[in-house]
């Protein structure tokens, strides 16, 4: 039989194969058709302001499918992190309402301000956005954590965070009556999720901070393998669990944070992505977990991107939808299997 070394480092090359075709796929993929040879030769000769074909290709799809890398690990690692420390399968940013209060604070910054006659995302620019989205992100996540200490059930937890995902929407729609005509526009479209409204100064930005909080969740990767025998374990174990908590917070609310902040609120990556990575493993070890989980989240997204624009039309869907019909299943299949399926 094949080793669990083997199994695992097989499973990062089969992923990483289909991570690479995916990306060059997703490259031919839109309204404007790309054929293999076009394709190599702008990558060759670099970008070119005078070609237009060079601009859509460096400008439009390169960005696009850079931020699905960028935001599909984020969505995955962050989902595995709330899993984890609330011992959840259901847990994820946009099932506990982790996003929706980041979507609050989008929404405070476009529309809030604006009726007031105040621009203030012009003003504060890409870091407000992040800013704004992390601190919705971590007061959302501080609520349901506070709670969770109290209640373990875990079909309240997850009540819970949907009526904080519906309070988030009810006082994102008083900013909406409230906000002017252009920034409501501008946070409606921000709603639907896009990849491709993203920068190339943006996709940097975000991922600086999805950096960080990666490499925050490695940091705690010994100490979420021991967080899942329970807090009182994991003290007894020699585990400085207020330091691990705060520590997980902080990943969370970078990774969660920022991916909403600039591609809007995409749903079920975070949660489904950990349970594939735990499925093709066959383990429990965060040390191998957290980048495994990565690379699926990538897959899924880069997945969903190349069907929301299948078969090639002017009609590009938006990214929630497609992430959705992609994730919809596996929760489905995971709320199925129980408790049998996550021990």
């Amino acid at each position: 039989m094949m080793t669990f070394l083997k199994r695992k480092y097989v499973w990062f090359l089969i992923l990483i194969s289909i991570i690479v075709i995916l990306v060059f796929i997703d490259l031919l993929t839109g309204s404007v058709s790309f054929g293999i040879k076009e394709t190599l030769k702008i990558l060759f000769n670099g970008p070119d302001t005078n070609n237009y074909l060079s601009v859509i290709f460096f400008d439009i799809r390169l960005p696009r499918i850079f931020t699905a890398v960028s935001a599909g690990m984020a969505l995955a690692v962050s989902g595995l992190l709330m899993q984890t420390l609330f011992r959840n399968p259901l847990a994820g940013p946009d099932v506990l309402g982790v996003s929706s209060g980041a979507g609050l604070g989008v929404a405070l910054l476009i529309l809030g301000f604006s009726a007031f006659g105040l621009n203030v995302s012009h003003i504060l620019g890409d870091g407000g956005l992040i800013l704004s989205a992390c601190i919705g992100s971590g007061l959302f996540m501080l609520i349901i954590f506070s709670v969770s200490l109290r209640v373990k059930d875990v079909m309240t937890l997850l009540v819970l965070g949907i009526l904080l995902g519906s309070a988030a929407g009810a006082i994102i729609n008083v900013f909406q009556y409230a906000g002017s005509e252009q920034s409501l526009k501008l946070f409606v479209l921000w709603t639907m999720g896009s990849l491709s409204n993203t920068t190339w100064s943006q996709w940097t930005i975000m991922t600086i901070v999805i950096s960080a909080g990666v490499f925050i969740a490695f940091l705690t990767a010994y100490s979420l393998n021991v967080w899942l025998l329970g807090e009182e374990n994991a003290k007894s174990s020699g585990v400085n669990t207020l330091r691990v908590r705060n520590l997980l917070f902080l990943s969370t609310i970078l990774l969660a944070g920022s991916v909403t902040a600039f591609c809007g609120p995409l749903a079920f990556i975070g949660i489904a992505a950990p349970h594939i990575a735990r499925i093709l493993i066959k383990t429990s070890d965060h040390r191998w977990l957290i980048p495994l989980s990565g690379l699926v989240g990538i897959i899924m997204l880069l997945l969903a991107d190349i069907l929301s624009q299948f078969p090639s039309s002017d009609i590009i869907l938006p990214i929630n939808v497609t992430t959705s019909l992609l994730g919809i299943p596996i929760v489905f299949w995971i709320v199925i299997k129980g408790k049998r399926m996550w021990s």
